[in-house]
This record gives C-alpha cells, structure tokens and sequence, in this order.
C-alpha cells in the first residue's frame, strides 16, 4: 500500500516535470527559429529533447495497449509516432505537452495523502504494559499471549481483545460497535482491540493474540475489500470507447483516399481528444473546490462522477442518523412522585456526575427551567452509580439490577423499551425509573424522506451494529423501511458488497466498524470528521455532521458530471468537424495542432463554470 501511494506521488512529479521540459523545449525551438533565425535543421534540437523526455508516456501507452486497454489517449499516441515518422517533430511535441499536462492535472486531482490501511495500523499502539509482581513493562503488542496480564491506563486504546480482572472504568467503543455510549468496565466484562479507555485504570487478562484480535479482524477485512475493489471506468475512458476508433477509422480513410501519411497525421493530432484530458480533470477540480469551500473534503474524485447515480443509500445510525449522544426521553414515577421533582433531584446531583447520561439529564432539566439545588456528599462509584443528599434527602441513582439488589423491585420495564435507563431511589426508596435515547439529528427524517422523489432512490437501508429496539425507533422516525440491527464490521462488508453488485451504493457511516463496507460501496462517506482512519477510507468526508452536506454533495458530483460531459462531447464534436476538414487536406498538422488548442481552451473555460456562480445547493 506505502508502494502504492509513493507510485502515485511519483507519477505525479513525472507528468508534471514533462510537461514543464517539453513545453521549455517547445519554446527553446521557437526562439531559435523565429528569433534568432536558426534555420530548421538546427533549430530542432531541443525539440528532440522534449520527444525523449515524452518517451515514458509512449512506454505506458504501448503497455496499455498490449494489454489490450484503448483508453481515450491512445490515439494522442498514435499522433506522436505518426509526427515522428514524418519528421513533423514540433506537432509531435505539441502532443506530447497536452498528454502529459492532462495527465498531470488528473493525477494531482486523485491522488491520495495516505492510505486506509496505514492509518488504521498507527491508530493501533504498538506496545502494551505487561503486568509484572514489580508493576508492569513495556513490551510489543504483538507480544502479548492469551492468559498474560497487561494494564490498560487512562485515555489508551486497548491493544488485544481481553477480560477486566481488576478496576472499574468505562470505555468507548462507538467506532468499532455502533453503540452510542460509552460502557461500565468492572471484573469479568470483556473489552474489546481498538477501545478506548476512560480514566480509570483497568487490569486485563488477554484472551487473544493480536493478530487475532476484533481490531486487527477488522483491518484484515479492510485489506482484502481493498485490494479486490474493481477499478471504476472513467468518465474519459468511457467517451474514447467510441471516439478513438471513429478518429482512426477517419484517419485511416483521408490517408487511403488521398495516398498522403500527412493527412492521416493531420487527421490524428486535431483527434487528440484534448477535451476528455484536459477539460474532464478540470472540472473534477472545480467540483473539488465547490465541495471544500462548503466543507466537504473529496478524496477519491469518482465520488464526484458516481454519487448522482447511486440508487441504494445505506446508512449507519450512530452518529450519522443521531448525535450519539443521549437524550431523556421519558420518566416514569412512581406513585406519589411527579417528574417535575424527580428531574430537579437528579438534575441537582448530576451536576458532579461524568456519566454519559448526566449531559441528557442536565439538558432536559434547563429545556424545561427546573431548579437545581447545590448536592451534599456527593460520591461516585462504578458499578454502584451516583449518591447524594440533595436538600435533606438522600438520592441514589443507579442501574436496575443493582437497584433491585439494594432496594427490591421496581417498576417493570416494557420487553420493547428502547435505549438506556437509570432508576433513582430516594431515601432508599423507589422513586422512578428515566429512560434515555441516542437523540436524532434534526435533518435526519425530511434528509431521508426526500431521497425518493429528488435523487430517485430506489432503496433505503438503516445498516447498525447497535441492538434492535433502537435501531427499529430511528427508523420509525425518519422513515427507513429496510433495518437491519446488530452486524459486525463482517457482516456490514458482505451486505454492502451485495448490493454493490445490484446498483450502485451510497455508505454513509461514522466508526471504524464502518470502514471495511465504505470501502466495498460505490461511494462512501464519512461524517464528523470522524476518526482518521474511517476518513483514509471514505470517498469524501464531511466536516461537520449534516445530512445537509450529503445532499450538497450529491449535487456537486450532478453538476460537475452535466458540465464535464458539455465539455467533453462538445470538443469532440468540434474535433470531429476539424477531422472531416483534415481528411480533406484543409487542416495541415501543425495548423491543426493549433485548432485542437483552441478547442481545447473553450472546452476548459466551461468546465470551469463547475466551481462557480452557484449558491444554494441542497433541496431538502
């Protein structure tokens, strides 16, 4: 994958240093002709050095060629050998300067910084603390075996999949699983490779090697959907399917006719399709820039060709659909308590509390102006929950189970109710249970529901790791009909690549758990930022976490595709016009070199338009 990237910035710098030879070279040939009086014999030297300096480009193209690749430059090609054997070496040159230059310009336009798989690697520690009667040491995570105890400290990623023996914490494994909050760590739970750890410190015995661990599963699985992921057909590649064969066929025609090579070569230099290497990489970059000023970051330009053709729209549900954060949604009291008391107790002892449910609690009471009061011995203990006297009564805010054990039973829960909940005894009494859940992003159902009638999609998927009763609650809400719940980064992939195969796919997701089936869709997008590593596989990554952006997107890659192809068939048209005058001895080469610059030059000033004049983009 480090050859893969390197290749790619090589390339770049090769295009784009013949180019700037060749086009040195051209110059150099004119002074010395048209300046200082040169006659041509001498003058052409350093138009031999741009012809070496082009030898490369020749060398891929006769490599594409054997194996049986007609790409749209092939025929820019057959023009430079055509020009070398009529020691037409300025025209051959003029050649050589458009293909390196659209090549140039494709390259930096998809080129990548890094890639997926290195930054899913160095999001991984590469040392773990092995437990020892001393205290612990420093060895490779690598290193680690089944039975070993190693410590996880504070705010570190866990580096194997492993059983707590000692401490209590929590940890956050949204990226990797899909659930929406952070969860409670004490002896025996499991935690899993690529968590991460809260403040506490925990004591782990591992339970496998590494290599075997649910991080390194999930970067294997990434690596095989990349490297088996087919290559996409460009935009030029598809356009030259029929335009080179039809040039030829015209060159071969006005050479056949007329019995002169030189207007087979006229014929081939105004065929250089130009416009399909020029005008379609600067369109992408308009669509590039469009996309940046609006927050989006496209990282593989055919997100920009493909998104508007996608049918299938795939979405995870944590932090795509939702905050991933927790919103209360109901409190249920019991006899003789009312929920404007039971919210100013809990909110009142939540103040101190770092609970991932203590933000709902906070925000609830302030949305409907309950007043707190300041807490009194205030303590915190995992597994044991909050306690607190707050004005005189003593609180205690705790799960279930725990609950139940202390105090007796409480008050039944639905076998349906979905997300999270806390119950609050006071004076070691019962007093009500508070049921929390992932809040849903504002955008998310008028997003979703307008996905039909404006981008014609023909199905809509809620693809989640998180369990099913919340899944099948947000997509009630925002109207998702096909839901599916519970699936590991595995079975995600193998889902997403399904229906990859029956139409194009938009993924859109926010957690490492995500990357694999991002990769595997059509297109993939990441949202928030997200992590690093989930960015490195995304097509594009949206900085902020609107849906708004997502549509911005889809109509970005709508218009930069509409104006590319203007420009495209547009200068092939006027190609194909100047081909007939040539086939007819009206074009000479040189002159006709001249006429595809100038086709050139208009079919670039209106693939420009794609990163202008434009306002409002969304329709939702």
């Amino acid at each position: 994958m480090e050859a893969r990237t390197h290749w790619a910035l090589s390339r770049w710098s090769r295009d784009s240093y013949i180019a700037a030879l060749v086009l040195t070279m051209i110059a150099a040939h004119l002074v010395l002709r048209f300046v200082l009086r040169w006659d041509q014999q001498h003058a052409v030297f350093p138009l031999f050095v741009g012809l070496a300096a082009g030898l490369p480009l020749v060398v891929d193209l006769l490599r594409e060629l054997f194996h049986l690749h007609f790409g749209s430059d092939l025929i820019a090609g057959v023009s430079i050998g055509s020009a070398v054997l009529l020691h037409e070496y300025l025209v051959a040159c003029v050649v050589i300067l458009m293909l390196a230059g659209g090549q140039a310009l494709e390259t930096y336009a998809t080129r990548r910084a890094s890639s997926v798989l290195q930054a899913l690697a160095q999001r991984m520690p590469a040392q773990a603390h092995l437990v020892e009667d001393s205290g612990y040491r420093n060895i490779g995570a690598d290193e680690l075996q089944p039975g070993d105890l190693f410590m996880v400290l504070p705010h570190e990623i866990c580096p194997v999949d492993g059983e707590v023996v000692e401490g209590y914490g929590r940890m956050d494994e949204s990226f990797l699983t899909g659930e929406p909050f952070e969860l409670s760590k004490a002896p025996g739970a499991r935690v899993i490779s690529g968590a991460v750890n809260g403040e506490a410190v925990l004591k782990v015995r591992a339970l496998r090697v590494a290599a075997d661990s649910r991080y390194a599963r999930i970067l294997n699985v990434l690596r095989e959907t990349e490297e088996n992921q087919p290559r996409m057909k460009r935009m030029a590649d598809r356009l030259g399917a029929w335009y080179t064969p039809l040039a030829l066929v015209i060159a071969a025609t006005g050479w056949l006719v007329s019995g002169s090579p030189q207007r087979f070569l006229a014929v081939s230099v105004i065929a250089t399709p130009c416009p399909l290497l020029l005008a379609i990489p600067v369109a992408i970059l308009g669509g590039i820039s469009l996309a940046a000023r609006r927050g989006i970051v496209v990282r593989n330009t055919a997100v920009l060709e493909q998104i508007d053709s996608c049918r299938t729209f795939i979405f995870d549900k944590t932090g795509t659909l939702t905050y991933g954060r927790p919103m209360l949604t109901r409190i249920d009291c019991a006899r003789g308590r009312c929920e404007s008391q039971i919210l100013s107790l809990a909110a009142s002892l939540e103040t101190y509390s770092r609970h991932p449910l203590a933000s709902g609690v906070l925000e609830a009471a302030r949305t409907r102006n309950i007043t707190t009061m300041p807490p009194e011995n205030v303590t915190e203990q995992p597994g044991d929950g909050l306690r607190g006297t707050v004005v005189g009564h003593k609180v205690h805010i705790t799960g279930r189970k725990q609950g139940e054990s202390l105090y007796g039973p409480v008050l039944p829960v639905t076998a349906l109710a979905s997300g999270l909940e806390c119950v609050l005894f006071i004076d070691g009494k019962f007093a009500a249970s508070l049921h929390f859940q992932d809040e849903l992003k504002k955008d998310s159902s008028s997003f979703i529901r307008h996905l039909s009638p404006k981008h014609r999609a023909r199905k809509v998927v809620l693809l989640s790791g998180d369990k099913e009763s919340e899944v099948r609650h947000v997509a009630s809400t925002v109207g998702i009909e096909n839901v599916l719940y519970g699936k590991s980064p595995e079975e995600k992939l193998a889902f997403v690549r399904d229906e990859t195969q029956r139409a194009k796919t938009l993924f859109v997701g926010d957690g490492i758990n995500d990357a694999p089936a991002m990769v595997a869709a059509t297109v993939g997008v990441a949202l928030g930022g997200a992590s690093d590593a989930l960015s490195e596989s995304a097509d594009a990554v949206v900085l902020d976490s609107s849906l708004t952006k997502i549509d911005e997107l889809i109509h970005i890659g709508r218009r930069m595709s509409k104006i590319a192809r203007q420009s495209a068939i547009g200068g092939m048209l006027l190609s194909a016009a100047g081909m007939i005058l040539a086939a007819f001895g009206q074009l000479p080469p040189l002159q006709g070199a001249i006429a595809q610059e100038v086709i050139d030059l208009a079919a670039v000033l209106n693939a420009l338009r794609v990163a202008f004049g434009v306002r409002a983009l969304a329709d939702f």
